[in-house]
């Protein structure tokens, strides 16, 4: 990579750090402490969880295309801003609704397809899978970084502690996009003349329908996951909320080392479809860590399914950007971005109600049968890729 690109990397991964960061700090916290909030039960818990991947869902889309048009960083900068307002309102209420509201509020920064745009518009076709890899592998590192910290800050402040953290970490992010992140050059900053016709090919892709279903289908289990965990841990292990980083500090950090290496092999050896196979199961399969009795196994399941996430988190965006058209790059970031997210909020509305009326086996469950609705998914596109290309 040249300077600018190096710069560009580095800039854009830390704004990923800081704001990944407090999105994912309310992860491993928010069952626990939010279950003193007013009119809270589990299943508002889940909606209070999952409402930051609904608006976000929303919008990712139009500022996606947004940024198509105006540029990627004045759309970045004014969903920094609105990120940090939804997190101030979060931190002062006492309210299951206030806190659904303020989550609501954090999901309309949308920034995350104007920023993966950004990215691919500030490296060149061959280094930007390196780039996109870089940004998924940062994207990890927040979450194992979060999941230790938000249960200490919450057991110091409780819920407020986090998001008032988090509007911190939103206003650094603007400084870092205003001050690290190069300016794109004024073709790449303005949107494509072809942009629709682009955007519709999408649509019609099977490869990117390929890709945003996991994306969808892997954050959905992400969520879910931690409706029931943070509970579980208190209630059949014994660990208290404030030292539950005990635990997710020696297994994210392992299982961030050993998806390293993973997401370089199949990189270099071109598996990456297969790799992703391999971790959408593993992600079902570690699930089942809600299930059993055992903590040890517990711990060996949880491990496997951080591993199959961050890999997830550090390929998909990579490979979308290869199968993108270049024109409605911004476009296709957002088609990526809204899955996510409405995966994220399905997660946590799912999760709530399973937890609710069947326990946390039903969500272990809801792991299985979604690896069995994705394998199929992925079969079937690719079928039809393969009949497309006969």
């Amino acid at each position: 990579m040249n300077s600018n690109e190096r710069r560009a990397l580095a800039g854009l991964a830390s704004l990923y750090v800081f704001r990944m960061l407090g999105l994912f700090m309310v992860l491993p916290v928010l069952s626990v402490y939010g279950a003193d909030y007013q009119g809270s039960t589990p299943a508002l818990l889940g909606v209070a969880l999952g409402a930051y991947g609904l608006s976000q869902a929303l919008l990712q889309i139009p500022l996606g295309m947004l940024s198509d048009r105006w540029g990627r960083k004045p759309v970045i900068y004014m969903g920094l801003a609105v990120f940090a307002i939804g997190s101030l309102v979060a931190a002062q209420t006492d309210s299951v609704y206030g806190l659904i509201a303020g989550r609501v509020l954090q999901g309309c920064g949308a920034i995350a397809a104007a920023t993966m745009a950004l990215m691919a518009d500030l490296t060149t076709d061959e280094n930007r899978g390196k780039g996109m890899a870089a940004i998924g592998a940062a994207i990890g590192l927040a979450f194992m970084l979060a999941v230790i910290l938000g249960p200490l800050l919450a057991g110091l402040g409780g819920l407020s502690a986090v998001f008032w953290l988090t509007a911190a970490l939103a206003l650094l992010g603007l400084l870092i996009a205003w001050r690290l992140v190069p300016d794109p050059a004024p073709q790449q900053a303005r949107g494509a003349t072809v942009y629709r016709g682009g955007f519709r090919a999408l649509l019609v892709s099977g490869e990117i329908w390929r890709l945003v279903s996991g994306v969808f289908f892997s954050h959905l289990l992400l969520t879910a996951l931690f409706v029931p965990l943070p509970l579980l841990l208190v209630d059949k292990f014994g660990l208290p909320g404030a030292e539950h980083w005990k635990l997710y500090a020696p297994l994210m950090l392992g299982s961030f080392l050993l998806m390293l290496p993973l997401m370089r092999l199949a990189e270099r050896s071109g598996r990456v479809p297969l790799a992703l196979v391999l971790a959408f199961a593993g992600l079902a399969v570690g699930g089942l860590a809600l299930w059993v009795n055992s903590a040890a196994l517990a711990i060996v399941l949880l491990a496997l399914f951080f591993i199959a996430f961050n890999l997830l988190e550090a390929l998909l965006p990579a490979q979308l950007t290869r199968s993108a058209p270049p024109e409605a790059r911004g476009a296709a970031s957002g088609f990526f971005a809204t899955l996510q997210f409405l995966g994220a909020f399905a997660g946590g509305v799912l999760g709530g109600f399973l937890y609710a009326f069947g326990g946390a086996g039903a969500v272990a469950l809801l792991g299985l049968a979604l690896a069995v609705v994705w394998g199929l998914l992925w079969w079937r596109l690719g079928a039809r890729l393969l009949y497309a290309a006969g």
